[in-house]
C-alpha cells in the first residue's frame, strides 16, 4: 500500500527500539487462535496494523455494518519499526495484530516465514487475482503457501507544473509532454532548458534526488537483487547508472534538494519549489494534502522511460493472532476487487487486482486535480508494461543508503563519487 510519509528512504529501528515503539502504541494480540473464533455471534475485536494510512477508514465502518459482532482497531507506527515489529513478534511466536500489512519493498525478508502466517490458499483465495509478480513476493519458495493478499500497486507517472512549464516555454499539453520526457536522459536534460528559461529561478525541476533515483531504478529489469535474492548492487550497472544520472542532474542544479515525505517537502509542494514529481498512484494523496498556495495547476504524464512499480502492500495473517479466521475473512474483503476499486476512485490507490485494470470504470477513470488526467489510463498502462523486478530481504534498507548518499551530493557534503563510495560501504554493511 502507501508509502507515503515514510516510503523507501525510512530508516530501520533496530529490533529492541522497534519492540518498544509496538508496545508503546499498539494493542495487538498476544496469544494464539480463540477457540471461539467460529462462533458468528462472539463479539470480537480485530486489531489491524499498518504502517501508513490506507484508507480503510470507511470500510471498516461497512464491514463492522455487515458484521454486528465485529469492532476493528488499526494501529499505526513508522514503517521500520512496523516491519521490526513484526518479526520479532513473529520470532516470539506472540504479540502479533489479527492482520498485518507488509510493504513490497519488506516482504521478501518474510519470505523464510511463511508457514507462520495463514496460507490464503487454503482458505478461498484465487491467486489469479492478481498478476504473479504481485503474489510472488508474497509466496513461500515452492509456491504452496500464499502469506500475503496485495492491497494497491506504485504504477506511476510523472507530475507536473503546467503553468510552471508554460512559462518555461515547455509544452504543457501531456501527450507533448510524454513524448517530449520520452526517458530519463531526455527528462534531465529538459531539466537543464528549464532552468535555463523559467522567469522563476528559485524554481527547481524535481524535489529530491533520493525520490527521482527510486523511480529510476524501480524500471531496471534487475535492482538491488539477482533473481536467485543474491544483492547485486555494485555488479549491476543498471544502480550506478541510475545513480549517476541522479548525481548529475543535481550537480546541475536541477533538484531543490527536499527530502520526500518531510514537512519540508509538504511546504515544497505549497510553495511551489519544484516543477516535476515522479509520483506512484499512492502519492496523490501528498498533492491533495498539499495544494499550491499560488494557485498553480499539476497535470500527469507517462513516467520517462515507461512502466515501473514503486511501493505497493499486502495484508497478511499471523498464525498467532487471536482471531485467525475472522481476520482472514476481513483481509479477503479489503482486498476484493470491489474494495480495491473503491479504493482508487476515492483514495486514488491503484489496484493490484489485474481484473480490475480494463474495467470502465477504472481505465476511464480521471482526476480533477490534475486537470481532469486519465489517472486511469495512465496507470493501468503503467502497470501493463511493468517487468518485475527481482525482490530482497533488505532492499528498502538499500534504497535507503543510496538516497542517503545522494541527499549528501545535494546538501554539498560531498561529490558523487565520494557519496556512491559511501553507499556501497553502507550497503555492505546492510547485508553483511
Amino acid at each position: 500500500m502507501p508509502t507515503f510519509r515514510t516510503g523507501p528512504r525510512t530508516r530501520l529501528l533496530g529490533a529492541a527500539a522497534a519492540l518498544t515503539a509496538l508496545l508503546a502504541v499498539t494493542g495487538c494480540s498476544s496469544g494464539g487462535g480463540s477457540q471461539a473464533q467460529d462462533d458468528p455471534d462472539q463479539k470480537i475485536t480485530l486489531t489491524v496494523n499498518l504502517f501508513s494510512d490506507f484508507g480503510y477508514a470507511d470500510l471498516y465502518k461497512q464491514y463492522e455494518q455487515q458484521h454486528p459482532n465485529i469492532t476493528i482497531k488499526e494501529n499505526r507506527a513508522d514503517m521500520g519499526a512496523h516491519h521490526q515489529n513484526l518479526q520479532a513478534h513473529l520470532l516470539a511466536g506472540s504479540g502479533t495484530a489479527d492482520v498485518e500489512a507488509i510493504e513490497i519493498g519488506q516482504v521478501a525478508g518474510f519470505q523464510a516465514q511463511a508457514p507462520k502466517f495463514v496460507n490464503f490458499l487454503e482458505n478461498g483465495v484465487d491467486a489469479g487475482q492478481w498478476v504473479p509478480s504481485k503474489t510472488a513476493p508474497a509466496s513461500s519458495a515452492d509456491g504452496k503457501v500464499l502469506f500475503g493478499l496485495g492491497t494497491d500497486m506504485g504504477g506511476m507517472a510523472l507530475c507536473y507544473r503546467s503553468d510552471l512549464f508554460k512559462a518555461a516555454g515547455l509544452p504543457t499539453d501531456r501527450d507533448q509532454v510524454s513524448a517530449l520526457l520520452s526517458d530519463w536522459k531526455a527528462y534531465a536534460a529538459t531539466g537543464k532548458k528549464f532552468l535555463a528559461d523559467s522567469p522563476n529561478k528559485d524554481v527547481r525541476w524535481f524535489d529530491s534526488g533520493g525520490n527521482l533515483f527510486s523511480a529510476v531504478i524501480a524500471q531496471a529489469p534487475t535492482g538491488f537483487y539477482d533473481a536467485a535474492g543474491k544483492p547485486v548492487v555494485t555488479e549491476n550497472p543498471a544502480v550506478r547508472q541510475a545513480f549517476d544520472l541522479v548525481a548529475g542532474a543535481i550537480k546541475d542544479g536541477e533538484s531543490a534538494g527536499i527530502q520526500a515525505f518531510t514537512p519540508a517537502w509538504d511546504t515544497g509542494f505549497q510553495k511551489s519549489q519544484f516543477a516535476t514529481v515522479a509520483c506512484p498512484a499512492w502519492m496523490s494523496y501528498e498533492f491533495k494534502a498539499n495544494p499550491p498556495t499560488d494557485g498553480g495547476t499539476w497535470d500527469m504524464a507517462r513516467i520517462p522511460g515507461g512502466g515501473g512499480n514503486w511501493g505497493g502492500s499486502y495484508l497478511s495473517v499471523p498464525k498467532s493472532g487471536k482471531h485467525t479466521k475472522a481476520a482472514t475473512e476481513l483481509a479477503k474483503w479489503l482486498t476484493a476487487p470491489e474494495q480495491e476499486a473503491k479504493l482508487f476512485t476515492e483514495k486514488g490507490y491503484f489496484p493490484s487486482d489485474q481484473a480490475l485494470w480494463s474495467q470502465p470504470d477504472i481505465a476511464n477513470h480521471t482526476d480533477p486535480l490534475f486537470n481532469n488526467a486519465p489517472t486511469g489510463k495512465i496507470f493501468s498502462q503503467s502497470a501493463k508494461d511493468l517487468k518485475p523486478q527481482p525482490l530482497g530481504a533488505h532492499g528498502a534498507e538499500i534504497g535507503t543508503a543510496l538516497g542517503n548518499a545522494l541527499t549528501s551530493i545535494e546538501q554539498g557534503k560531498t561529490d558523487a563519487d565520494g557519496a556512491w563510495k559511501k553507499a556501497l560501504a553502507d550497503v555492505a554493511n546492510i547485508v553483511g
